[in-house]
């Protein structure tokens, strides 16, 4: 199974400390060999690849503990925010996940993400994994 056929991948993005901090995210794969998400821009990954683009990424559960058995993997992560990348993962994740987009913008609605000054999916992520 390819890492971008996983439900969820355990995302580590990286504090100016260097401390690591994990955060679930759906995936999916893109046309050029990247693998892509989305987030709303002004999240905590979203701050911290302000700083760094360094991430690592594992399967895992929804709520980002690592399958067993899983490997880590370096990658490099690029931000988007509008373009030909930014909708391709829009459609990729979307046909992958279906019914479940609208539940969790609706969900990201109800817990306050509006108020945050946030908006749901405004911003694509692109990884590309190390060899």
């Amino acid at each position: 199974m390819s890492l971008s056929d996983e439900k969820y991948l355990a995302l580590t993005t990286f504090r100016r400390s260097g401390e690591g901090v994990v955060t679930p995210v759906w995936v999916a794969p893109l046309s050029d060999g990247r693998i892509g998400f989305w987030t709303a821009d002004g999240s905590g990954k979203t701050k911290r690849m302000r700083h760094t683009s360094r991430v690592t990424v594992q399967a895992s559960d929804a709520r980002g503990r690592a399958k067993a058995g899983a490997p880590v993997l370096e990658g490099t992560a690029e931000m988007v925010k509008s373009g030909p990348l930014f909708d391709e993962v829009h459609r990729a994740i979307t046909a992958k996940y279906g019914f479940m987009v609208p539940i969790t913008k609706f969900l990201g609605k109800v817990m306050g993400q509006r108020k945050a000054g946030q908006q749901y999916a405004d911003t694509a992520v692109l990884v590309r994994l190390a060899d």
